[in-house]
């Protein structure tokens, strides 16, 4: 039984051993927000759309746990496809733990997640040194539907990488805003990676605002931090060069 990270949607973003894994797949359980063009990579499999979003009707954790099961006691290879990284906000611990009290053994493929991804399609590093001493990957909300502790997240003095934040941006900022300058950089970006990238550098104050313009619906890491103010910086010459030879 494999455990894949499809990474944040570039299939070039996917590892050799991915690669490798799915080559050799004989099932293929797909989550939601994988390129769908990865079953090309996985010819001999058949394909099984297990997808959870968000607000959405989705795919029981039970029945997939059951599912992964059966086919591995089959002795089918199995690839269980996550999107981003796999280890990161998904069910991966509680899909782990069951396999194993099936006595099925588990083999986990890294991925890129998205908050990396956003990254380096910013341009910046989220652990500049003259800004920040690391990074807290963090999702907007906690398994019985509460708040993370933002006081204490702030008082970090880490870059924030917001998962799952998208349907809040708007109680995000109010609740940021009350530990955080309002001058505070944030960067918003969604389907990082994917021709239909959208990006918004902003700062804490303007960011509930300025959330109308992203695309409804659209999946999306949250960065926040001085270090982000590094993609804003650069945006700028670029925005001002193009309005000179607009101006021309």
């Amino acid at each position: 039984m494999v455990l894949l990270s499809a990474g944040p949607g570039d299939l070039e973003l996917l590892t050799l051993k991915a690669v490798r894994a799915l080559a050799a797949a004989e099932v293929l359980l797909l989550d939601e927000l994988v390129n769908p063009g990865i079953v090309e990579l996985a010819p001999l499999a058949r394909v099984v759309r297990v997808g959870k979003r968000g607000g959405c009707r989705s795919t029981p954790q039970d029945f997939i746990c059951r599912l992964m099961r059966r086919c591995a006691l089959q002795g089918q290879r199995v690839v269980r496809v996550k999107g981003g990284e796999a280890l990161l906000f998904g069910r991966a611990g509680e899909e782990i733990a069951f396999l194993r009290a099936a006595g099925v053994p588990v083999t986990i493929i890294n991925g890129i997640s998205a908050a990396f991804a956003a990254a380096s399609s910013l341009g910046v590093s989220l652990t500049h040194r003259d800004h920040c001493h690391g990074i807290t990957c963090v999702t907007a909300h906690t398994a019985d539907h509460g708040e993370p502790d933002w006081a204490a997240l702030c008082a970090t003095g880490t870059t924030l990488a917001i998962y799952m934040g998208m349907r809040r941006i708007e109680s995000l900022a109010r609740a940021l805003l009350r530990h955080l300058p309002a001058c505070t950089p944030v960067a918003v970006v969604q389907v990082a990676s994917q021709p239909g990238e959208c990006r918004l550098l902003t700062t804490l104050h303007a960011l509930a605002l300025e959330a109308a313009g992203l695309v409804p619906g659209a999946p999306g890491v949250i960065l926040v931090g001085p270090a982000l103010g590094e993609a804003q910086a650069a945006a700028q010459p670029a925005a001002a060069a193009r309005r000179s030879v607009g101006q021309a």
